[in-house]
Order: structure tokens, then C-alpha cells, then sequence
């Protein structure tokens, strides 16, 4: 198996999409992470779930996660409203690494050895040319598992 033949067409958003469009995307497709791709479409960052959920939470909860339980039902239920106004640039961490990014060649063991060391949740698959960068798609860990599994019980 080849990155090329286990890439599916998968949802990006740009830097400077708006963050709470992002978060809807998220829960709506139930996505581990976003693919953020810069102008040309070349990807930038990967915005794992937790990260947006990090997002919501007040600094002073995390710092202290006893007072998760003093914040009233009312003010919890209004968690997202952190989201209005801001990017996605905003909420990728300043620790962010670069995208993981597969060549079409790449294969599961390349790709899965390259999430691991990361702790990746997808994998961008991208073919280079004189053109410059284009994104063939991307291949998610649970995807990638189940083509392993699917190969291992055949």
C-alpha cells in the first residue's frame, strides 16, 4: 500500500478561516484534526480536537482543573463563545510542529512510522513538482488502521 492509494479527500481550513466555522466543521464531521493549508493550498499545520477544545477552556481552569467545578451550568454551556472573533491561526499552539507530509510513494510503514514519532492524527499526502505543492489527500490514523487490520486478517 502506497500513501497515494490510501489518501482520501479530507476538510482544510485556512489560517486565517474563522475559528468557530473551524470548530463546527469539526464536530459536524467528527474529525480528530484539521489540515490548515496556507494560501496555495500547501499544508501548514494539523488542529488536532483537543487543541480546539484547549481553546475553550480558561486559562485559569487549566491551570487548576479543581475549579472546573465551581463554574456554573450557564457559563460552561457558553464555552465556544471563546471561538467568536478569532482565526485559526489563533488557536494552533505556539508548540505546533510542521505537518506530517507524505510523498505518494511513501509506504503504511513509512506513513505509520512518521505518526508515531509525532503522535500524529493524520498525515498529509502531497505530490512536488516544478509547479510546486499539490495535496492529494490525507490519510488518518484510524484509516490507516483499519487498512493494516483489513490486510492482516486477509
Amino acid at each position: 500500500m502506497r500513501a497515494r492509494d490510501l489518501a482520501v479527500e479530507y476538510e482544510t481550513v485556512g489560517l486565517d478561516s474563522d475559528a468557530l466555522d473551524a470548530a463546527r466543521l469539526m464536530a459536524e464531521h467528527r474529525l480528530p484534526a484539521l489540515l490548515v493549508v496556507d494560501d496555495l493550498g500547501a499544508p501548514k499545520a494539523i488542529l488536532p480536537a483537543s487543541q480546539m477544545v484547549k481553546v475553550l477552556v480558561p486559562e485559569y481552569v487549566i491551570e487548576d482543573p479543581t475549579l472546573a467545578a465551581v463554574v456554573d451550568e450557564r457559563h460552561a454551556d457558553r464555552l465556544c463563545e471563546a471561538l467568536a472573533g478569532r482565526k485559526v491561526r489563533d488557536c494552533l499552539s505556539k508548540k505546533t510542529p510542521a505537518p506530517v507530509v507524505a510523498a505518494p510513494d511513501d509506504t503504511a510503514l513509512e506513513i505509520a512510522a512518521q505518526m508515531a514519532q509525532v503522535r500524529s492524527p493524520l498525515v498529509a499526502v502531497v505530490e512536488k513538482n516544478a509547479a510546486g505543492t499539490r495535496l492529494l489527500g490525507v490519510i488518518t490514523a484510524s484509516h490507516l488502521l483499519e487498512r493494516l487490520l483489513a490486510v492482516s486478517a486477509g
